[in-house]
């Protein structure tokens, strides 16, 4: 059995309890060096062995699971955050599949949802934004026909863009076409960590602020009017809307 585990943001205390189960009872531990907290590891068993992935190539990472299932070893295949946001783990699963490989997906605490719980904002504000865009910038690994950063931006949702902060100026001035020039932007490199840093500022400013913080990369570029003070109450606590469970009083 493979167990492909979303370990988290980078706090160990953030990896699910079964995450953690799985993780600590593995014959054969697989994970993403370049990404996750060696702390995640910390209680694994004796004679475990394990694979830093950032080293290794799809055929290589397959071959270790077929090996192990084979000797009827239990996998566990750790993530960063959750695997199915930028995780490669769907080609994994394919050549699983292929090989009759039995596994199972452990879900984690993505790094965009850490990156809202440090800034401790909402990014779903009623009156400024119901959308949620994920993205990143085009760099090596094309972005498909219609899902190009100005086209996304067009909807003025609230934008979370992964793996981008190398080119947080470029970014900057495509968000400016269709954002306000002023619109905040914060940057959170390694949201959870001990070393986590928090860049706030605008689409004219952040790029500035974040080479002048020294961060070039493991960050999360968020952008939107949800990080601003202004915005409706929500109908769900409003004591003269009706509800299933609660009637409204009027004023």
């Amino acid at each position: 059995m493979v167990s492909f585990i979303g370990a988290g943001p980078g706090d160990p205390e953030l990896l699910t309890i079964r995450g953690k189960k799985i993780i600590d009872r593995a014959d054969v531990i697989i994970y993403a060096g370049s990404l996750v907290n060696p702390q995640v590891l910390a209680d694994v068993k004796e004679g475990a062995v394990i694979y830093n992935s950032a080293t290794m190539n799809l055929d290589e990472v397959i071959q270790v699971m077929k090996d192990a299932e084979a000797a009827g070893l239990k996998v566990a295949r750790v993530h960063t955050g959750d695997p199915a946001i930028y995780g490669a783990h769907r080609e994994q699963m394919d050549r699983l599949d292929e090989l009759g490989i039995e596994y199972e997906i452990v879900p984690g605490v993505s790094s965009f949802l850490a990156t809202a719980a440090v800034l401790k904002k909402e990014y779903t504000l009623p009156g400024v934004s119901q959308t949620v865009i994920l993205t990143r910038m085009e760099g090596r690994t094309p972005m498909p026909p219609k899902e190009k950063l100005l086209d996304l931006a067009q909807h003025n949702a609230t934008m979370i863009i992964f793996l981008s902060v190398g080119m947080l100026e470029e970014m900057s001035q495509i968000l400016r076409q269709a954002y306000r020039p002023e619109t905040p932007a914060a940057v959170v490199y390694k949201a959870t960590w001990e070393d986590q840093k928090i860049v706030y500022g605008d689409l004219t400013n952040i790029a500035e602020r974040v080479r002048a913080a020294g961060i070039k990369k493991t960050a999360l570029t968020v952008v939107g009017d949800f990080l601003g003070n202004e915005y409706e109450l929500s109908k769900l606590y409003d004591k003269t809307f009706t509800t299933e469970f609660r009637k409204g009083v009027a004023e």
